[in-house]
């Protein structure tokens, strides 16, 4: 509870400070208007302080459209500067491990699948096509085409 009242005490003591700069500061560059004179000489220098308002204004302005287009153009270069050094990938280790293994490390546990490809495979036995020998009979060929037409036509 001490360290906090300490601490209020510091804050306080700062925010005093800063006035006392501000107005020290303001007092230094701003000297105090001279208000005697008449209404014409009031108004006159009423119009020129609203012009340096405005100019003040154009210049904040200005420089915060700036800031505003370097930062980005920061962002830009930023951008520029992580898709040119690119995502760094780690060196991947060499691991000696079987089809199962990999599927088994992937899916869980709980399934159980086996990669062995060759069962997987279809046996297929090749048959000796009797066209070949019978090439040089065309008769005979032309038969079974004719055969083949009528099954088609009676169906």
């Amino acid at each position: 509870f001490l360290i906090l009242q300490i601490a209020a005490s510091w804050i306080e003591q700062e925010t005093k400070e800063a006035e006392a700069a501000k107005e020290a500061y303001m007092a230094e560059h701003c000297a105090a208007p001279d208000l005697s004179g008449d209404q014409a000489a009031l108004m006159e220098i009423c119009k020129k302080l609203h012009q340096a308002l405005d100019k003040i204004d154009e210049e904040r302005y200005d420089a915060e459209a700036k800031v505003t287009k370097t930062d980005k153009e920061i962002e830009d270069l930023k951008l520029k500067v992580v898709d040119l050094a690119g995502v760094k990938k780690p060196a991947l280790k060499k691991v000696r491990m079987s089809a199962d293994s990999m599927l088994q490390a992937l899916l869980g546990g709980k399934h159980k699948v086996t990669m062995d490809l060759r069962s997987n495979l279809k046996q297929v036995k090749k048959e000796v096509k009797e066209e070949a020998a019978d090439a040089g009979d065309w008769r005979k060929n032309i038969e079974d085409k004719a055969d083949r037409k009528k099954m088609f036509e009676t169906s």
